[in-house]
């Protein structure tokens, strides 16, 4: 088994509505800008996996057309997961790990300004017994704010200091969609308002994954993954204690996340009451730098807000300002599934 770093990272400026863009206009200068951070040609490029959904798109297949965006010759091994980029970035890993390839180009992309994402994730939800009560994914994130606040876990004041935080360390991030003081705002579900929730935008992003002296040939300081894997919580909400989440903490244990303590924490929280969550059960303390790009609070392209995450980790230790960085990624109602990876670079390698 190989070592495989993230090489490069780019991603759009998230904007509220691209209406004048397709998936591919969109997407094209994010993988023009990772090929040209590392030299390489689309034809250097040994595996492309994507991650979208078919569901913001409104039209199967949708991924089939984003592909002209990397080319239709020379031909190319490639796959597509129905999830957040972060999971195709998963299926690189392997990829590179098993030896299938030595490179791999990972892209993610989502238009949720083409209808009503709040309604979209409903179909995320159990076809039988909640999907047909149509509880939309902000009502489902009030239940697990409240279940917070019940358990003293957290309260709305404490809430709002999450936003406040989030969206003025993205003052510093350029392709953020919200920076600096953005109001709570009006309740959009009781006990969460609107600044406790992710802004609506649309966005891309890419990486390009590589192995052992290949990463260091094509990036100064490379983002080795040291660890990652992936959990799944119980589809039925009513089994699930809301105010914990026990595959985040299964899979940052897989990991190798508790090893040794990390300098910086790309968390994956749409919700400010879903960073409690994580923080709790990553068992971060104060000492850590939680989502100094401003996270999913600042901009949130649904299917690539998790690739997002993992980027964000890697950029800061390609520029030395992480040592050691923790990314998560989530998909599905109140953090169901979650994906956690350890990223260090090559100081504290040896």
């Amino acid at each position: 088994m190989r070592d495989v770093a993230i090489v490069a990272f780019a991603q759009t400026g998230h904007r509220r509505r691209t209406d004048e863009l397709s998936e591919v206009e969109m997407l094209m200068p994010v993988l023009h800008q990772v090929l040209d951070a590392t030299g390489l040609k689309a034809s250097g490029i040994g595996f492309t996996c994507s991650g979208s959904s078919d569901y913001l798109a409104g039209r199967p297949f949708s991924f089939t057309m984003a592909l002209d965006g990397v080319g239709a010759h020379p031909p190319i091994s490639e796959s597509h997961v129905e999830m957040d980029g972060a999971w195709a970035l998963y299926e690189a890993w392997v990829k590179i790990r098993t030896g299938e390839a030595d490179t791999a180009l990972v892209y993610a992309y989502g238009k949720s300004s083409s209808g009503e994402v709040r309604d979209v994730l409903t179909r995320q939800l159990d076809p039988y017994y909640v999907a047909p009560l149509w509880p939309d994914s902000v009502a489902l994130a009030a239940l697990q704010a409240q279940a917070l606040i019940d358990a003293g876990a957290t309260d709305e004041p404490a809430l709002a200091g999450i936003a406040a935080r989030s969206r003025t360390t993205a003052t510093a991030n350029p392709h953020a969609q919200l920076r600096g003081s953005v109001p709570a705002g009006d309740y959009l579900v009781q006990p969460l308002r609107t600044g406790d929730c992710p802004p609506i935008g649309d966005g891309a992003a890419a990486v390009i994954l590589a192995a052992g002296d290949t990463a260091r040939a094509l990036c100064a300081r490379p983002a080795w993954i040291r660890g990652i894997d992936h959990r799944i919580e119980a589809h039925s909400l009513g089994v699930r204690d809301l105010t914990d989440s026990p595959s985040t903490r299964l899979a940052a244990e897989r990991a190798g996340a508790f090893e040794r303590p990390v300098d910086t924490a790309e968390l994956h929280a749409p919700f400010t009451s879903q960073e409690v969550v994580l923080r709790k059960a990553l068992g971060l303390g104060d000492d850590v730098d939680v989502n100094p790009s401003g996270g999913a609070l600042a901009a949130n392209p649904v299917m690539a807000t998790g690739l997002i995450r993992l980027g964000e980790a890697a950029a800061r230790i390609h520029r030395g300002e992480s040592d050691r960085a923790l990314a998560h990624a989530t998909s599905g109602p109140c953090l169901q599934q979650n994906l956690v990876a350890v990223l260090e670079g090559e100081r504290a390698h040896v």
